[in-house]
């Protein structure tokens, strides 16, 4: 009959040898790890910063449709009588960060 080793002075051998090898491969799994969630962030911020600026340049779209509908729109004789201002009927523009940026 072989002789018996005891498991814990197998663990004594191969502890340091596992932790010769395993240690540099989960550094680099821990590297790559984090490079990849770096990326990942840059990527959704970059996407959000460009649906950001869809929504602002279809905005401005919107305005300056409304600004040509206006200016189309002409009231008739006795609409705006006695000096009223035809308000009800004209949409209000609001004037955002971004226009105020374009005017400086």
């Amino acid at each position: 009959m072989p002789p018996v080793v005891p498991p814990f002075l197998i663990g004594l051998i191969v502890a340091p040898l596992a932790k010769r090898v395993l240690k540099p491969l989960v550094r680099g799994v821990v590297t790559t790890s984090v490079g990849l969630v770096m990326e990942v962030k840059k990527a959704a911020q970059e996407a959000g910063e460009n649906i950001h600026d869809l929504a602002v340049e279809v905005a401005a779209d919107m305005v300056a449709a409304q600004i040509a509908a206006g200016e189309g729109h002409r009231p008739t004789e006795g609409a705006a009588s006695h000096g009223e201002k035809d308000e009800a009927r004209t949409p209000k523009i609001r004037a955002t960060a971004t226009a105020g940026a374009a005017k400086a």
